[in-house]
């Protein structure tokens, strides 16, 4: 018979799921708004000229670099004008250090055909009065945000030598009037497309490695059942439809397999399944509940929440089963600990604690087991790593609705993601594309 302790647990994860069917309607051609606050004050000045005959294109890839730059929280642009340059000659570095700028972002665009466009950008060194280099992209209209995140993510890696993330992707599920919707969106919140539309509930997406394909859970069926589904053609299968419940797919590292959670046997525990659905293996053998599994970067391990030693709180095993290693308990510092998200490094854990009856998100140090609050919210919910691991995405309430968030995990910048009029849940950010 299933603990007191076990039930607590079961009702949290209950109360969690139901709290993903109150999601408000979004209203049509809803577009992401953007608020960042918390910025530092040592922010790198870059001047960022409007290129060249840009007003040939349909979206402006000048402002989307500008609000990529902003959104890191290194950057401050000093240049918000419509001056241009080209970059086919050197800049006036003198003149660009009088303005205090340490960099210089020119570029232009030249129209190939009906719907394709040469995008060519340089980076010049203000300081060092060098050029750094560029890219030349062909684009097609349909692609030009595209083309502005790669931009983007050049200069940052150009500039402080570590890869960018605004080419990578968000997923994230809305209620559509009386229908679910799992969307995948650009890492700045817009350009919305549909994955999967249901007039059932849709929780818990995650990336496969290659970020071309979503797990998540729908209740089409009347039950929770987990579905893989192919983002380029839309194919899915259905990778566990075990009796009970199934939930909190995870991705192995190598894409080969999946940590899930699964009810069939009594209380939840943890299985591994491989990525076509074969290969079932249970994992965890308590007589409590053990749910959201996490690979660790390097597959080794799994970290899990349960609730074996009282209150939830999280776990680490060998990601071949407690009869392996048995698990060993990882958060120490709050008095329930829910959804355990590790950093790509390895470094961090990122995890939801219930303190005084605030959900809140919080990083922990797993060298030191240091730990700090990321946010002073209420009702934090389902962190995610952004790939270079230098941002978490939540899903958190601002007044009465629910929206997205995303803060460094130093804490000091801090972005709201909203849609006007609509409640959004269930974050999950993608990883870098080749």
């Amino acid at each position: 018979m299933m603990n007191s302790i076990a039930l607590t647990l079961r009702k949290t994860i209950l109360i969690f799921s139901a709290s993903v069917l109150s999601l408000l309607s979004l209203p049509s051609f809803a577009q992401m708004s953007i608020e960042i606050t918390g910025v530092g004050q040592s922010l790198y000045p870059i001047a960022v000229m409007r290129f060249k005959d840009e007003g040939k294109l349909p979206t402006s890839v000048t402002d989307i670099i500008r609000q990529d730059l902003a959104r890191s929280g290194y950057f401050k642009n000093i240049e918000n004008g419509n001056a241009s340059e080209s970059g086919e000659d050197a800049p006036n570095y003198n003149a660009w250090a009088a303005r205090g700028a340490n960099a210089l972002v020119v570029g232009s665009v030249v129209q190939k055909g009906a719907d394709q466009f040469d995008i060519q950008y340089r980076l010049f060194d203000i300081r060092k009065s060098q050029s750094l280099g560029g890219l030349n992209i062909n684009s097609s209209a349909d692609n030009l945000r595209a083309a502005a995140h790669k931009i983007a993510d050049d200069i940052i890696m150009k500039l402080l030598g570590e890869r960018g993330i605004f080419s990578t992707r968000l997923s994230y599920v809305i209620k559509d009037g009386k229908r679910f919707r799992l969307v995948i969106s650009d890492a700045d919140g817009q350009n919305i497309r549909n994955a999967m539309s249901s007039g059932d509930p849709i929780i818990s997406p995650s990336w496969s490695p290659d970020g071309k394909k979503v797990a998540y859970v729908s209740f089409e069926d009347r039950k929770p059942v987990i579905y893989v589904h192919e983002l380029a053609t839309g194919r899915r299968i259905a990778l566990s439809n075990q009796k009970g419940n199934n939930s909190a797919p995870a991705w192995s590292p190598d894409g080969k397999k999946l940590a899930i959670s699964l009810s069939k046997d009594g209380n939840t525990q943890i299985y591994s399944i491989n990525a076509d659905g074969s290969g079932l293996q249970r994992l965890t053998r308590g007589n409590t509940i053990d749910t959201e599994p996490q690979y660790s970067p390097d597959g080794r391990s799994i970290y899990f929440t349960s609730d074996r030693g009282g209150n939830p709180q999280i776990y680490r095993m060998s990601a071949e089963g407690e009869q392996v290693e048995g698990g060993k308990r990882v958060s120490f510092k709050q008095g329930f600990v829910t959804s355990p998200r590790i950093s790509p490094d390895g470094k961090y854990l990122a995890y939801i604690a219930n303190v005084g009856g605030a959900f809140r998100l919080y990083i922990m140090n797993l060298a030191t087991g240091d730990s700090q609050a990321l946010s002073d919210g209420t009702s934090d919910e389902s962190p995610s790593f952004a790939a270079n691991g230098k941002y978490v995405l939540y899903s958190t309430k601002v007044g009465n609705r629910r929206v997205l968030a995303a803060v460094s995990v130093d804490g000091n910048t801090k972005q709201i993601l909203s849609i006007p009029g609509s409640d959004v849940r269930q974050p999950s950010w993608g990883p870098f594309m080749d």
